[in-house]
């Protein structure tokens, strides 16, 4: 994780991958591309596009690679492993610079507000505690909530962009995304469990 100011930002890296000449893109480029920046970067690149208005099936699809991305931070890793099975997974080259399309202006209009400071939030201990958190907001994002990990999945986007340009706001901004997509969730629960035993109750009652 480079404190380095003069590191080429997120958008401008993920454009350059969206610029050259291969025909598909796979996660692994994109973790090479990154380097020791790849947990915090790889965060936003999976988590983001689920926040944005996509297709069903989206979260399910991206929150895989995010299970295992917070659960290294969380455990301390200091270089991001993948699976070869989520490693080598690919889309065309058309695919991932439409999905830049949409991302890219968002990210590079944040990346103009972004620069080093409150860097005492980024230290071995809190990056696990933001892993620990991050990974329950993965599962979140991972189950099949109709508009329901879209919130979570912002907070770990911030999470993430706030770890690769160490910018403690975003991580501020990131905690209160989280606190709210689990006390919505909570919520949810609480009225979903509600709703299906008064449909038990009344069924039962039919008979």
């Amino acid at each position: 994780m480079s404190d380095s100011e003069h590191a080429p930002r997120i958008s401008e890296i993920l454009d350059g991958i969206a610029s050259s000449r291969r025909k598909t893109v796979a996660v692994q480029d994109v973790l090479e591309a990154f380097g020791d920046r790849a947990f915090g970067a790889l965060m936003v690149v999976f988590a983001a596009p689920v926040a944005l208005p996509m297709p069903p099936g989206v979260s399910a699809i991206l929150g895989v690679p995010l299970l295992f991305i917070t659960a290294q931070l969380m455990v301390g890793r200091r270089t991001l492993w993948l699976p070869r099975v989520l490693a080598d997974r690919t889309m065309t080259r058309a695919d991932f610079v439409a999905l830049m399309g949409k991302l890219s202006p968002y990210l590079a209009w944040l990346e103009r507000r972004l620069r080093p400071r409150m860097t005492f939030l980024y230290n071995p201990w809190l990056d696990r505690v933001t892993g620990l958190l991050c990974l329950v907001l993965a599962i979140i994002v991972f189950l099949p909530i109709p508009f329901g990990n879209m919130l979570p999945a912002l907070a770990i986007a911030a999470f993430g962009l706030g770890v690769a340009e160490r910018d403690g706001v975003l991580g501020l901004v990131g905690g209160v995304a989280a606190t709210i997509s689990i006390a919505v969730l909570v919520v949810l629960s609480k009225a979903l469990i509600a709703g299906v035993t008064a449909f038990v109750v009344t069924l039962l009652r039919m008979f």
